[in-house]
């Protein structure tokens, strides 16, 4: 987000309050990771009267500043998670969000693998790595409810209407096993901006792609009907 856009989810965000209990944003909260476009996030999903909890994506890590977006954002009370976890109390249910941006490699049948160059070995350890952080953050929140919120995707379902070629790009296996691992009730991601919306882990656990080309709107709304509460998401 820049200044180009700056205001114009707003109107819609400020009703989040009436209609649900947490904000979720998926990543891809800036277009270069910039310090500027940051604080244009900052001012458009601070004081929204509902708490918001985001994760990064790859455009928020082009410009190699991380550490300043991710300040910025939590000094305006968006809680930035990468494989961490956060609680938060909805109407008496004790809500769990753990969270990571994730990483490719791609899925069951189709990915790449921990062989051969040092390149390709790194690009797969990474993965490994943000998913194990992922299954640690899900397993230490202590919840009644648990969420898990990536960028990348953790199934293919969602990416149906993507080139296959870059599946491999938009998310992996990896993930989907992390969040199987613990009983997950919802998990959200972004990225895949020309998939689809709707998806399933292996395991059984609803996936839902709020990326903002895929729901065309400001966010959606999800509620679990087992609960008293019900969970905003998007990706900008």
């Amino acid at each position: 987000m820049d200044h180009d856009v700056l205001g114009r989810y707003r109107p819609a965000l400020e009703q989040l309050p009436d209609l649900a209990d947490v904000l979720l944003l998926a990543g891809d909260l800036t277009r270069h990771g910039t310090a500027e476009e940051a604080r244009c996030v900052a001012a458009e999903f601070g004081g929204l009267g509902v708490p918001v909890v985001a994760v990064l994506g790859n455009h928020d890590y082009h410009s190699d500043a991380v550490d300043e977006v991710t300040a910025i954002l939590t000094g305006e009370d968006i809680t930035v998670l990468e494989r961490s976890s956060t609680t938060l109390t909805c109407r008496g249910v004790r809500l769990g969000v753990a969270g990571a941006k994730g990483f490719g490699g791609g899925f069951a049948g189709r990915c790449a693998a921990d062989f051969g160059e040092p390149e390709t070995k790194a690009f797969i350890r990474h993965t490994q790595h943000i998913a194990d952080g992922l299954r640690r953050a899900l397993a230490d929140v202590d919840c009644d409810v648990l969420v898990a919120l990536t960028h990348y995707s953790p199934v293919p379902d969602t990416l149906a209407g993507e080139p296959k070629e870059i599946y491999p790009f938009l998310g992996s296996y990896l993930l989907g096993q992390a969040i199987d691992s613990a009983p997950t009730a919802l998990a959200v991601h972004g990225h895949a901006h020309a998939g689809t919306e709707r998806g399933t882990t292996p395991g059984g656990v609803t996936v839902r792609n709020v990326a903002h080309p895929v729901i065309r709107q400001a966010y959606a709304v999800y509620e679990l009907p087992a609960t008293a509460w019900a969970s905003a998401a998007a990706e900008l």
